[in-house]
């Protein structure tokens, strides 16, 4: 790294100050005052050689030899934007690192990012797809952020090249299409196969959320020896277009105006105001026993998993020997090579990859005693897939029963209307806040388990000299036996409190935000407001019309 940056002068004046010299940053001074840098160019290629420096080593771009100073090891994230292009609208396209990559910042960075990621997509030559260790170990190592700790809906395995076939000179058209196809159908199968073996990422994901693509980008462009849709390149242009849903933002900011013209026109109408009161009492009546509703299907929800997370805690206790074991006498590791290891594991807080980007974490280790015992229970209480609800679709029940009042009280549509649109508005908006909140909901076991070991990775830390290595498998060994019965009741009891906090924060947020929508629309009544009659015939004829296309469209995707 040193090297890239420096050249071969640091070696011979590598303190402190020399190396921080102003001098080795000029072509990127918005380091020294942590600052973006950013590059603009005209074209795709233009840019593409101006970020060749910042992104590549010297060894794997041969055509960049006029490049002296490399400043990748400076570099934590680069981000592309792409102007007027229609298939990344509202899209946003991520390339990870892989699995080696052993700088702590990057690898902190990645997974922060694969959290928020609807779909993941692993792309891989054909020929090695199914075969390749690589690929399927990011996916291992990275199924618990993606899946319950993240809210990511699909796994795409991307194989390329599918277009390269052996003697291709020698067959027909029709001879090199028959191999295609059948090499492509055969990877498919094989992928499919090594993806059911994988129990650590089936705790996550069922079989619907994996898709596999063989493509063939080059063919998609010249069309020698398929047709563009044969290359399968379009399904994922049609998947891209899907994520972009500017429908659903379009209808649900019509909803938005249909339901304040609903309300503006309902104020001003003066034959409801004898009814307002008798209207109110019953919606607050019908808020009371929502909430209630809502309340007991929760708690409902959730005690499959409390009792679940309560088993893990015992099972967590006994099985943890094995866990520490297995961490702290590496079979087939000579004792000095491993003494490094651990130096190197207790110095980072227990965060050590290996030259081949293995990881060795006992946190991670001795968490997934308790995770592992509840993945399947939490998957199923909060799901990331789109056409199944979190928590037993407890949220899904709440209503004022608007449709029966609206029989009942013929003069007050247009507020019971407002109020409807509110209820699929906040509905929404939980939904949103459950999706977030259960990443930190699970991955708080994890944290628990960090705090709780951080004391002896520091008194690990101090060991030196002759017979270190023995001290400090002591000094953890000790401390894991000490604590762990108070470690993993606390981590679950940490769980508990969080789950307990967000249903009553979902409580309070539909009480206090319905609240305030029939304050608005029972209890206004403003003359001054303008007649909106117009407005809200043509808001909703649109309304409806967006409405008709969404289910349409979802009628075909079913």
């Amino acid at each position: 790294m040193l090297s890239a940056l420096y050249g071969e002068e640091w070696r011979n004046n590598y303190s402190e100050e020399s190396l921080m010299n102003d001098k080795h940053f000029r072509e990127i001074p918005e380091f020294l005052n942590s600052k973006k840098k950013t590059l603009t160019s005209e074209s795709a290629k233009e840019l593409s050689a101006k970020l060749v420096k910042y992104t590549r080593s010297s060894s794997e771009d041969g055509d960049a030899k006029e490049v002296k100073r490399w400043f990748w090891p400076l570099v934590k994230c680069v981000t592309i934007r792409v102007p007027n292009n229609d298939l990344l609208q509202n899209v946003t396209l991520v390339d990870l690192p892989g699995n080696g990559d052993r700088n702590q910042g990057r690898d902190k960075m990645w997974k922060g990012v694969v959290e928020s990621c609807s779909t993941v997509w692993i792309v891989t030559d054909i020929n090695r797809a199914a075969s390749e260790k690589e690929p399927w170990e990011i996916l291992k190592s990275a199924s618990s952020l993606m899946g319950n700790g993240g809210q990511c809906q699909h796994i795409h395995f991307i194989c390329t090249k599918s277009d390269v076939i052996e003697d291709s000179d020698d067959l027909s058209v029709a001879g090199v299409r028959a191999a295609i196809f059948k090499r492509n159908t055969q990877a498919k199968e094989e992928v499919r196969r090594e993806f059911r073996k994988i129990k650590e990422v089936k705790k996550h994901f069922s079989d619907d959320c994996f898709k596999v693509f063989t493509l063939s980008s080059k063919e998609f462009r010249r069309n020698k020896w398929l047709k563009p849709n044969e290359t399968e390149v379009p399904k994922l242009q049609e998947f891209l277009q899907n994520l972009n849903n500017c429908h659903s933002e379009t209808l649900n900011y019509v909803a938005g105006g249909y339901g304040i013209l609903s309300l503006i026109q309902g104020a001003g109408c003066r034959e409801v105001a004898g009814i307002q009161a008798d209207v109110c009492a019953d919606v607050e009546e019908n808020l009371k026993c929502g909430l209630k509703k809502v309340s007991e299907s929760m708690l409902k929800a959730l005690d499959p998993l409390k009792n679940c997370l309560i088993k893990a805690v015992e099972k967590s206790k006994s099985s943890c020997e094995s866990a520490l074991q297995s961490f702290l006498k590496s079979e087939g590791v000579p004792g000095s090579a491993f003494h490094r290891t651990l130096k190197c594991a207790v110095a980072n807080n227990d965060i050590y990859k290996t030259r081949k980007g293995e990881a060795q974490n006992l946190n991670e280790k001795l968490a997934s005693c308790l995770t592992e015992s509840i993945d399947e229970e939490f998957m199923k209480t909060f799901p990331n897939e789109s056409k199944c609800e979190p928590l037993n679709g407890a949220i899904s029940s709440f209503s004022l029963d608007t449709g029966l009042l609206v029989e009942k009280y013929k003069g007050v549509q247009l507020q019971l209307e407002f109020l409807r649109k509110e209820e699929e508005k906040v509905r929404k908006e939980i939904n949103k806040i459950i999706r977030e909140r259960k990443k930190e909901i699970y991955s708080c076991l994890t944290t628990t388990i960090v705090e709780k070991m951080q004391k002896c990775y520091e008194d690990a830390q101090q060991c030196r000299g002759p017979g270190s290595l023995k001290v400090m498998r002591t000094i953890i060994e000790q401390h894991v036996h000490a604590k762990k019965d108070v470690m993993f009741e606390e981590a679950k009891d940490a769980m508990l409190s969080k789950l307990q906090n967000l249903m009553e924060d979902i409580l309070k947020k539909l009480k206090e935000t319905m609240q305030v929508s029939i304050e608005l629309s029972l209890r206004t009544d403003d003359k001054s407001l303008p007649d909106v009659k117009e407005e809200l015939a043509t808001v909703t004829k649109y309304y409806n019309k967006l409405k008709e296309n969404r289910d349409e469209e979802i009628l075909q995707i079913s």
